[in-house]
């Protein structure tokens, strides 16, 4: 059986891929967009693609300086997009899905902080903020979709 703090890095590696990704498909998403009105949502996804950067950032940092695991160096699966509305509505699909994935680890920090007596409010701020920005995202993503 696998101790919680193996499990922890397990889960923040599998979110480290989910924002690598979410990261690419967002400049690549960026890049398929044109015509009117179309340098608003450009920017927003360029935008949105900073934030999972430092995401990205936020997690490697919890597996390597606090929980003395590898960070890893893979991506989760992209989903392309043909056309503004599709772009948005998948990306809404995955910030959800991450959400509620970081949800879970966030949980599992909380249920066991007695075994991180030197790093439980580190891993506990850093998650909830990435959960907030990317609650944030969910926010945005509906309204260029309104």
């Amino acid at each position: 059986m696998k101790n919680v703090k193996a499990e922890l890095i397990e889960m923040l590696n599998q979110a480290l891929r989910l924002e690598h990704a979410a990261r690419i498909q967002y400049l690549a998403h960026a890049e398929q967009i044109s015509g009117i009105n179309s340098e608003a949502i450009i920017a927003r996804l360029r935008e949105l693609a900073s934030d999972e950067a430092k995401h990205e950032e936020k997690f490697r940092t919890l597996i390597a300086n606090y929980l003395d695991g590898t960070p890893c160096m893979e991506m989760a699966q992209t989903h392309p997009g043909e056309n503004v509305n599709s772009i948005l509505t998948i990306n809404l699909r995955d910030e959800k899905t991450a959400i509620d994935f970081y949800k879970i680890i966030y949980k599992k920090v909380i249920e066991n902080k007695n075994e991180f007596p030197y790093e439980f409010e580190t891993l506990e701020h850093e998650i909830r903020h990435i959960i907030l920005d990317e609650q944030e995202h969910v926010t945005e993503l509906k309204n260029l979709i309104d």
